[in-house]
């Protein structure tokens, strides 16, 4: 890997790619992009009264852009097999600081969740981080499930059951289920036992209801998703004003930076609600374009998985396929009040420096699926036993995994 190749926005092998890959890398960047205007608009009024800068978070949220879009191209023109071989210690690196967070006066704790901790003046959200490597150990553990001893699976199996025990207790149900569910899909897809998936579901199931249960505003939570008008004033309140910023967006929206319900009235309005601060800058019209893009790029997503050259580099896009396109749903089922609040962000949208890296690792895995499940006919020619030249047809990957 040369290191022009790192210098975001820029890379001279485009034109050498396979039209899914140069196709995903462009609606990434667009994505990218419509987010970072959107994030500005959402968060300037709380950042200039706050702060005195409106364009504070935008700022941040920049550089933070920046370092992502390096480990972008840098994982673009990784070999997968080269990426895959390190996910074994990004994952227990990042199970690490999981345990780190949970360690009173370590971990920062912000509005009852302690998720973050610092390294130096950085803060860092290791459940974020460790999204990306989750899907490279899962595609590992479940694609090769056959080949690997029983040891082998119940340590893995251990280990991503402390990492998913370890984000509930933050406490942090949202992603718990995120990173669950994910990991769940890629193994239904790798064909594994049902009886360890059904086995795996009823797990998750009693998890989540054990932290229903010692968890009290989780269960508000949900009964005031059940009737949010009926708690305006307390656990009601997000939504309400959630769902009057999408509905005060009408067909065509108020125009960009002129929403009214982010002037103090939304909560979380540069992060978990950032839908709705679209939705009403942009209406209707705006939401469905949004959507339609997520399902293009989902689909573009499967059509890569379908065409991947084998069962790891599959898992890899159907993980980063649910780890995007799944998140981005439910975090806009949120929004609108089709699922109960949840602190998931919107990927590529919402404000947050650890989110922004981790998706973009996730699309840049994508991309790198892409480049090397092209495939090529390749006619050679010989000299036959009669002194002509017969053709030998092969299959070739245009891209050779192992060189970039």
């Amino acid at each position: 890997m040369k290191l022009w190749s790192l210098i975001p926005l820029y890379d001279a092998s485009v034109s050498q790619w396979s039209w899914e890959a140069r196709l995903l890398r462009w609606l990434t960047l667009v994505w990218l992009g419509v987010g970072l205007l959107v994030l500005f608009s959402a968060s300037y009024p709380s950042a200039a009264l706050e702060l005195g800068d409106g364009t504070y978070y935008f700022k941040r949220q920049l550089l933070w852009l920046l370092v992502g879009l390096v480990v972008f191209n840098a994982v673009v023109h990784t070999p997968l097999h080269r990426c895959l071989a390190i996910a074994r210690w990004g994952v227990l690196a990042l199970l690490g600081l999981l345990l780190l967070v949970l360690v009173p006066g370590l971990g920062t704790t912000v509005n009852g969740a302690t998720r973050w901790i610092s390294i130096g003046f950085i803060p860092i959200q290791p459940s974020e981080l460790i999204k990306p490597f989750l899907i490279l150990q899962g595609a590992i553990v479940f694609g090769r499930w056959n080949h690997l001893s029983v040891g082998k699976r119940l340590f893995w199996l251990g280990v991503l059951v402390l990492i998913l025990g370890c984000i509930i207790l933050q406490p942090n149900l949202s992603t718990t289920a995120m990173c669950g569910m994910m990991l769940w899909l890629m193994a239904l897809a790798a064909g594994i036992p049902y009886r360890i998936l059904l086995g795996t579901a009823g797990g998750g199931l009693l998890l989540a209801g054990l932290s229903l249960t010692f968890k009290a505003y989780q269960r508000r939570r949900i009964l005031s998703f059940l009737d949010p008008w009926g708690a305006v004033s307390g656990d009601g309140y997000q939504l309400v004003q959630s769902l009057l910023a999408v509905g005060s967006g009408g067909l065509w929206g108020n125009g960009f930076g002129l929403s009214q319900q982010k002037l103090f009235y939304l909560p979380i309005q540069d992060s978990d609600f950032i839908f709705a601060v679209f939705a009403e800058e942009f209406g209707f019209v705006g939401s469905l374009l949004l959507i339609g893009f997520l399902i293009a790029y989902g689909t573009l997503a499967l059509r890569v998985a379908m065409n991947a050259s084998n069962i790891l580099s599959q898992l890899v896009a159907i993980g980063v396929m649910v780890a995007l396109i799944g998140q981005s749903f439910i975090n806009i089922a949120v929004a609108t009040g089709t699922l109960p609040t949840t602190g998931l962000p919107l990927p590529l949208f919402s404000y947050g420096g650890s989110s922004a890296i981790g998706s973009l690792m996730a699309a840049g895995l994508l991309v790198r699926v892409a480049r090397e499940g092209s495939q090529a006919q390749v006619i050679s020619f010989s000299p036959s036993p009669l002194g002509g030249r017969s053709m030998k047809k092969s299959n070739k990957s245009k891209h050779s995994p192992g060189k970039s």
